[in-house]
Parts: C-alpha cells; sequence; structure tokens
C-alpha cells in the first residue's frame, strides 16, 4: 500500500487477496490504527507468489527494505550481550560480543537474569586456562608468557607452553560447559580451589571459589521439568487494540535465562496474524533461531513458519500452542510480563510518536515543506585547519536514526578549510550516487545542512546543478538554533520546548558525532603513522600489528615493554627502539 507521495506504508500477504484488502474498509472491524493508514492510501500494488514460504519470504524482505511505517518495525529494549568464539582459528579465544553475524564462529548467551557475562568468561579462563586475549600467535616464534600464565588463566599457547591439541581440547570442554554441562566444570574448579589451597595460593584459592559460587547462579537457572538441552523461546502476547506487546522468555540448555519485551502498533485484525508477523520480524536475520516457539495464542500459519525456517535458514523448529504442563505455565509467566510491558509502554509510544511521526507531520506545515519527510538526511563537514577534512550523512525515517544508511565521505577536492566547497563536493557524491544507485541511495524527501544560509546558498547551487526540483532542502545553524529557508529571506525559529526543532537538533547532532567520529579516526591513523615512522625497523607490518593489538597511539605510548613484546614481530631489541622513539618525541 502507499501514499499519494508513492511511499509504502504497508505490506501484507494473504492466502485470498480480495478477503484481506476488504477488511481494512469494513467500518465494523477498523481501529483507529486501521484508519490512519486507510486514510493515506492512495495505490496499492501486488506480487503473486508460487508459494505461502515464498510470500512469506518476500514480505520479509521488503519490510527489511521499505521499513514501512504501518508495519510491525522492532526495536528491543535491551541488548544483551554473548560469548563469541571461532574454532576454525588455531588457537580460539572467547570473545564478548553483542552482535551475531553469518561468520561461522559460535555464539553462546544471550547473558541476562543476574548472570554477568565477565563472570562466565573468568569461569572459562579460569577452568579450562582458555587465553583471554586476542592477538595473533606464530607458533614458530613463541613469546615470553605473560601475567595471565602465572596466575593460572591461560595455558600460554603463545609461549608454546601447549600444543594446539591439548589447547583445543580445552577449548571443546570449554564449549560443553556453555552447552549445558556444567557438572565437570564444577568438579574441575572444586580440584583447583583445594589444589591452590594446598599449596597455600590463597588468593588464588578465592578465585575458584567466588567463580563456583557463580557457577551456583548459573544451575539455579535450570528448570528441571524441563530437558537439560531444551533451547526454546516463549511468547506472551497483550493487546488493547491499538497497541500491543510481545513478552519473549529465552530458554537455553532448559535454563531461564531472561526475558526481552516488544511494544509497538500493529494493523493486524487477529492477535495469531500479529504474532506471525513478529515472528517473522524477530528472526529475520536468521540468528537466535531456537529449536521451539511456544506459545498460548495460535500463531497463524504455524506449519508455513517452520517450513520458512526450515527453507530459509536450515533450522528445524516446532511452533507450539500449549494448554498445559510446564510449557504452560512458562506461558503464563509471559503474558504477565506481556500485560505489565504494555501497560507501562503504551505512553513511551504515544510520546515516541509525537516526537517523530506526528513531529514530522507537524514540520511538513510549519516550514511549508512540499511533501512529508519521510526520509530526512542530515550532512555535516569536519577538519581540522584544513586537514583530514571529511563529511557525514544521516539518515532518519519518519524521526527515527536509520544506522545501516548513514555514510561517510573523505573530502579529496577541496584545499583548505572551505566549508562551502566540502559541502558541494558531498552533495555532488550524493547526488550522483542517486542517478547511479537508487537502491542504496534512494531519494530523500529532506535535505538538512548542518549551518547557515552560505551553507544553504552552496548545496543550492549543486541542486541546481543536478536539477534537483522535487527534495526539500533547509540549513539548520546551531547557535540561535536558526533553521534557513530557501524561499525566505528571514531565518524562522521555533520555540526550544517544540518537538520539531528538538528532531532536527538531533539528526543535527548525529550527524556532528558521526563526522567527528570519523575525522578523529583519520586522524589518529595519520598521528599513529608519522610517530612510528621516525623508529627504526618499523615497517607496515609491524605497525599494523602494534595497531591491533593497542587500538590506537596512546595505547601503544602506555604499553610497558613486556607489553610490546607480546606483539607478533615485536622483540626486546624493537620494544626499546619504540619506548626511546616515543620518548624522543616527548610522548613518554
Amino acid at each position: 500500500m502507499l501514499d499519494k507521495d508513492g511511499q509504502i506504508i504497508y505490506v501484507g500477504k494473504a492466502k485470498n487477496l480480495k478477503n484481506r484488502v476488504r477488511q481494512y474498509f469494513q467500518a465494523s472491524v477498523k481501529t483507529d490504527k486501521v484508519m490512519a493508514m486507510v486514510s493515506n492510501i492512495a495505490d496499492f500494488y501486488y506480487i503473486i507468489a508460487p508459494t505461502e514460504i515464498d510470500a512469506l519470504s518476500l514480505e520479509n524482505n521488503l519490510i527489511k527494505k521499505h521499513k514501512p511505517r504501518y508495519n510491525i518495525l522492532l526495536k528491543d529494549d535491551k541488548t544483551y550481550p554473548y560469548l563469541k568464539i571461532d574454532l576454525k582459528e588455531n588457537f580460539p579465544t572467547f570473545k564478548i560480543t553483542r552482535k551475531i553475524k553469518k561468520d561461522g564462529a559460535k555464539y553462546f548467551g544471550p547473558f541476562m537474569g543476574g548472570v554477568s557475562v565477565r563472570d562466565v568468561l573468568e569461569i572459562i579462563n579460569l577452568a579450562f586456562g582458555i587465553r583471554p586475549c586476542d592477538k595473533k600467535l606464530n607458533p614458530d616464534k613463541p613469546i615470553k608468557e605473560c601475567l595471565n600464565f602465572h596466575i593460572k588463566k591461560c595455558l600460554a599457547p603463545c609461549a608454546g607452553c601447549v600444543d594446539k591439541n591439548a589447547y583445543l581440547e580445552m577449548v571443546n570442554k570449554a564449549v560443553d560447559f556453555l552447552s549445558g554441562d556444567t557438572a565437570q566444570t564444577e568438579t574441575l574448579l572444586t580440584q583447583k580451589m583445594l589444589s591452590a589451597s594446598q599449596r597455600e595460593e590463597f588468593e588464588l584459592a578465592l578465585k575458584y571459589r567466588d567463580n563456583l559460587n557463580s557457577l551456583e547462579k548459573i544451575k539455579a537457572k535450570r528448570i528441571t521439568s524441563l530437558n537439560k538441552f531444551l533451547n526454546a523461546d516463549v511468547l506472551g502476547y497483550n493487546t488493547n487494540g491499538i497497541y500491543s506487546a510481545v513478552s519473549l522468555l529465552i530458554v537455553r540448555n532448559g535454563r531461564m535465562l531472561g526475558a526481552k519485551n516488544f511494544s509497538f502498533s500493529c494493523l493486524n485484525n487477529s492477535d495469531s496474524e500479529t504474532l506471525a508477523e513478529f515472528v517473522v520480524q524477530y528472526y529475520k536475520t536468521g540468528m537466535e533461531i531456537p529449536d521451539e516457539i511456544i506459545c498460548q495464542t495460535e500463531i497463524e500459519g504455524s506449519e508455513v513458519l517452520s517450513r520458512y525456517f526450515k527453507q530459509n535458514f536450515s533450522k528445524s523448529v516446532s511452533i507450539l500452542q500449549v494448554k498445559q504442563g510446564v510449557r504452560k505455565q512458562l506461558c503464563d509467566m509471559a503474558e504477565v510480563n506481556a500485560e505489565e510491558h504494555l501497560s507501562t509502554a503504551i505512553g513511551k509510544i504515544e510520546h515516541k510518536n509525537d516526537i517523530t511521526i506526528n513531529a514530522c507531520k507537524t514540520l511538513k506545515e510549519k516550514l511549508n515543506l512540499t511533501r512529508y519527510p519521510r526520509r530526512m538526511e542530515c550532512y555535516d563537514i569536519s577538519n581540522i585547519s584544513g586537514v583530514d577534512k571529511v563529511g557525514s550523512m544521516v539518515v532518519f525515517i519518519d524521526g527515527q536514526p536509520d544506522f545501516d544508511s548513514y555514510r561517510r565521505f573523505k573530502i579529496k577536492t577541496v584545499e583548505g578549510a572551505d566549508d562551502y566547497k566540502s559541502h558541494q563536493e558531498m552533495m555532488s557524491r550524493r547526488l550522483e550516487r542517486l542517478k547511479t544507485d537508487s537502491e542504496k541511495f534512494p531519494k530523500p524527501d529532506l535535505v538538512v545542512i548542518d549551518g547557515g544560509k552560505g551553507q544553504l546558498s552552496a548545496v543550492k547551487e549543486i541542486f541546481d546543478k543536478f536539477a534537483i526540483s522535487d527534495i526539500d532542502l533547509i540549513a539548520l545553524a546551531e547557535r540561535e538554533e536558526e533553521i534557513f529557508l530557501l524561499d525566505k529571506k528571514e531565518p524562522i525559529i521555533l520555540e526550544k520546548r517544540d518537538y520539531c526543532l528538538q528532531m532536527l537538533q538531533r539528526i543535527r547532532d548525529e550527524a556532528h558525532r558521526f563526522a567527528i567520529t570519523y575525522h578523529k579516526k583519520l586522524r589518529g591513523k595519520r598521528a599513529l603513522s608519522s610517530v612510528l615512522d621516525g623508529i627504526k625497523g618499523l615497517g607496515k607490518i609491524k605497525k599494523q600489528a602494534l595497531l591491533l593489538q593497542f587500538k590506537d597511539l596512546s595505547g601503544i605510548i602506555k604499553a610497558t615493554k613486556e607489553q610490546l613484546m607480546q606483539v607478533n614481530g615485536i622483540g626486546e631489541k624493537q620494544a626499546q627502539l619504540i619506548i626511546d622513539g616515543l620518548t624522543k618525541e616527548g610522548l613518554r
């Protein structure tokens, strides 16, 4: 379904298209949200798919691509950490991450509900000796073992103290522990605690004891009535007809990890349709898919969804509607959580609409824009005395940041600190991509320039050069928060509490932050290169190794000689040359 500007505002699927479309226009079943959508429908088109699974996949892809205003667009209330390990590495190590990627690595988690991911990582290091660092190892060039080896937290593969097979055996035991087998880990920690105590290494024994206590917390999460290998997501659902909430309880290896809560507005007329759309949206990346999805409410097309998971993600998923037993008790718990979350979330949803979608609508009226500013792009320039000039483009959809659409520009043709020409170069490259790659760079409804009348006029010249007349263009000057328009000599000044101004400030500040971050990154690389260039024996490969280990120049400056020697290719002599070179530059 499309609005009068051709924007896709809703994507749906149906076995019987006539019945599905007709229900939106039947007065007896229309809710306020449906009426709001129907009033914006100017056109619609449809695509015939060969099977229900194909229709489901297509619906999912179109929602991801177009982010229609009236579809469920999920935003989790929190991001929880995971432990990641790549078993293809020679000496793999566990890392904490908050993003799951399709990179062939194993992920364990999420860690929530009072279980600290760092405590779990500490258990893994102490119990199995898995190395806590992630530096590249060269078996042919062993280095001196570090402190972690001496305090029994690492087997020191970097120093050649353990061979690959023995190390991987301990890694596999750690993986078994994260997969639910805590008995072996508990026995191992107990033995190590007693052994350390007998050697009168009491601090180390206390560490083992603390980790045993943490292990008890993990064991306490076990639901005794469930199979210890069960991986399930339990859905609780509640709605008031306009807004809905889903509480998702996460059970991994028969252990209750915690809950994620979601609140949203939706148009589907039945609970089963809403839950089906939620399931597709929540598992759209193919990550974190459990063995079972459990709910008290029927999920529309559960058999089709199961086939969809199998066909698209090679994952067998059972979608169960339960009426009794321990799974029913879990569902009851999820339902209570959903009801509570909805009652507290409605005010937040309404406020969020006021500062996003409603602010966009009001902005159109106050600035007399030609169209609703659904896609807003804001541009900013960052440099110091004309050096390392960069530009940023941030994108807001319906008043909210769309991080995947952010872009950075390295200014290439402008000499010195010329803000106007830098904006012109950046906008020229942006509009050129509009012609050549409109899929990745779709046309914006509104362009916001961080600056005043001068920057606005400079960008307008580029608009004229590309014959752009259907994109609104404004500038926001930071000092007095003045809004400059092309057809007005005097700026518009909105009240500080005006949601429209606050939305423009958010996108402007985000563009500023994004530009400065990129500028600092370039400046840091240049500073690192210039300082290290004068140090004898440091070539490109060693510089990259230092940067990989210490992240930036400040990390290298603070590093001790022993820490420098842990970097691949840096021996004692080279480490001393680095320290001497940094001292000569006055940095140490």
